[in-house]
């Protein structure tokens, strides 16, 4: 099971490496698809995107970080990923939470595609997290 938690949190690198893109070059990021279409969202949101992307950078390398250390059987591995499972689980509700309250008021965040992608990544997020601080916990108890 840990093997399977530690190459499915690596796998999560692959959103790093999105993030970077769009802090480096939006429009790259909007046109392979790593952020809304601009004809789809209010600016606001391609705004609160960036800004977003720039603090994944600094916080979300830390699930992937257990995921080698796991894969490389190091000690350490179950701190980071409590570390981590946590700031998963915060993305995607907060994510979530922030792009509704943003529908409600109006603004648009999306296509109907792009709300549905939205959603399955959050909700992925949240249980990546919660199975790395379950697998964790069982570890250290």
């Amino acid at each position: 099971m840990k093997i399977v938690v530690g190459a499915v949190t690596v796998i999560f690198s692959l959103l790093y490496v999105g993030q970077l893109i769009s802090v480096v070059n939006l429009g790259i990021a909007q046109k392979w698809g790593l952020q809304e279409d601009p004809a789809g969202v209010d600016s606001l949101t391609t705004y609160l995107e960036v800004w977003t992307a720039r603090w994944d950078l600094a916080w979300l390398w830390t699930l992937p970080g257990a995921g080698v250390l796991i894969l490389i059987s190091h000690p350490w591995w179950p701190f980071l990923a409590l570390i981590g499972g946590g700031a998963y689980v915060d993305a995607g509700g907060r994510e979530a939470a922030k792009l509704r309250g943003l529908a409600e008021q109006g603004i648009r965040t999306g296509t109907p595609g792009e709300r549905r992608a939205q959603t399955i990544a959050y909700v992925t997020f949240i249980a990546v997290g919660c199975l790395a601080i379950a697998l964790a916990l069982s570890e250290l108890s």
